[in-house]
């Protein structure tokens, strides 16, 4: 039986994630930040993983350890967005976007695969956004949201990296745009005004696009970057 860990699963894209692959029956260990909700079915929540947090990585394991000797697929969406402009840059949420998108990543997956949860044949799939691409961004759409956008181009070499580092082990890994999605942390920083303009789906049609695409990736793909939904705009 196939066996997913889903790193951000309490709400958005990771929670429609989860859905599916208990749908599909397969066993899913989904972390949140806060109190774990009661588990369910196939689904074994863990709850109190803050990947901001340095010592997130040795706690997932931890719990992981008691439950699963290996993990087919790893899915990390943990995510934080907050707006900044030009004129109020802010030191401390360019911190937190970069140590959850792009740092926590690297800690996460270095104890997951020296635990032995990982091997030849996993897959890690690191969601990232067409936001963090320097050759897309476009001149009418203007600067600021520094933190997010570069989180994210950061988090893209990171997974080229990682690929790299775990090839010779046979660990795949992908970075993907989701697409633009209709959740609350882009109503949250404004950009529902956009939502019908850009296309916007909602976290479960993402998530079936990207649950088909991850059934079909392998090794032969790893360290490319992928939008199973196909472009969407995003900010």
């Amino acid at each position: 039986m196939v066996t997913a860990l889903v790193v951000g699963a309490s709400r958005g894209l990771g929670a429609s994630i989860v859905e599916e692959y208990n749908e599909a029956g397969k066993t899913v260990f989904a972390t949140s930040r806060s109190e774990a909700p009661e588990s369910k079915s196939n689904i074994i929540y863990i709850g109190g993983i803050d990947v901001a947090r340095e010592r997130a990585g040795l706690e997932l394991v931890n719990n992981l350890k008691k439950l699963t000797a290996n993990l087919d697929i790893v899915i990390i969406t943990a995510g934080y967005f907050a707006t900044e402009s030009f004129d109020e840059p802010s030191w401390e949420k360019e911190l937190q976007m970069y140590t959850t998108s792009s740092i926590a990543p690297v800690f996460l997956i270095h104890h997951l695969a020296k635990a032995g949860l990982l091997g030849n044949g996993s897959k890690i799939i690191l969601v990232s956004s067409e936001s963090g691409s320097i050759t897309l961004r476009h001149e009418s759409e203007g600067g600021g949201n520094y933190g997010h956008h570069a989180s994210k181009a950061a988090l893209n070499m990171v997974g080229k990296l990682l690929s790299l580092d775990l090839k010779e082990q046979g660990i795949a890994i992908g970075i993907v745009h989701p697409g633009f999605m209709r959740t609350e942390m882009t109503k949250n920083v404004g950009f529902d005004q956009f939502w019908d303009d850009g296309g916007a789906v909602t976290p479960g049609e993402a998530a079936k696009s990207l649950v088909k695409f991850i059934d079909d990736f392998d090794i032969s793909k790893t360290g490319e970057y992928w939008a199973p939904s196909g472009p969407r705009w995003d900010q």
